[in-house]
């Protein structure tokens, strides 16, 4: 049976300090912050719209106000945006989510605002949608490369996802995109604080959580340094964003 590319929309989570990027970040939000000549949020646009993703909820907090001001409803850039404010104090990563679930449908891609990860979305979700699980995680061979591993991930599956044990099997590491059904949220509460990193433990926990092997390198502007790669990665041309 061929499964057709899912049209799923994409919660973008960009609601955190970035403190890791101070000064800069004490004015603007990381979304805003330049590479290659222009906001990191134009270039994820451009990259999520190549892929034929076009209806995008941003789930902002601090400074969230400044993205809306120069994107608005998307529209000039060929998207649709909606967003999704964490209120009075920061829910989370899974908080954020939860909150904005009512804008995001049955399922929906998941993608952190710091990360460029040029890859075939809707493979990605073709995957999840073949798995028929509450979520997927798409996995990289790491090997403590880039950032300590943290996925258990054999034959094709993931057997442990955890930021606190560490068999020596923990080769693979957490990618960056997620895909869920907003069934995979049930029970937890509206405004609590809640990390996404425990929802997705729990879904593999109780053999919910599909795994997805990438095979190209994730980028990230969370660091300075991941930030002045990814800058000059785009200014030489070496990906298409």
């Amino acid at each position: 049976m061929t499964i057709t590319a899912p049209d799923f929309s994409v919660a973008l989570l960009a609601g955190g300090l970035a403190t890791r990027l101070r000064p800069v970040t004490e004015r603007i939000p990381k979304l805003l912050v330049e590479v290659a000549g222009e906001p990191f949020f134009t270039n994820q646009l451009r990259l999520l719209k190549k892929n034929g993703l076009t209806r995008i909820v941003l789930c902002v907090g601090h400074l969230g106000d400044l993205i809306v001001e120069k994107y608005g409803d998307g529209a000039k850039w060929g998207v649709q945006i909606d967003y999704s404010f964490d209120g009075e104090k920061l829910l989370g990563t899974g908080g954020a989510l939860i909150r904005a679930l009512p804008k995001l449908g049955d399922a929906f891609y998941v993608l952190y605002g710091d990360s460029y990860l040029p890859i075939d979305y809707q493979s990605v979700g073709r995957a999840f949608l073949a798995s028929d699980k509450l979520g997927l995680m798409t996995v990289f061979e790491n090997r403590e490369a880039y950032d300590a591993s943290n996925v258990w991930f054999e034959d094709g599956r993931i057997r442990l996802y955890s930021k606190t044990e560490k068999p020596p099997q923990m080769r693979h590491i957490d990618y960056g995109l997620g895909v869920f059904r907003t069934a995979a949220f049930a029970g937890y509460a509206r405004d609590a604080v809640v990390d996404l990193t425990a929802v997705q433990a729990d879904l593999c926990r109780r053999g919910e959580l599909a795994g997805y092997e990438m095979k190209e390198r994730f980028y990230e502007i969370g660091s300075p340094a991941g930030l002045k790669e990814l800058d000059q990665l785009l200014r030489s041309g070496s990906t298409q964003s």
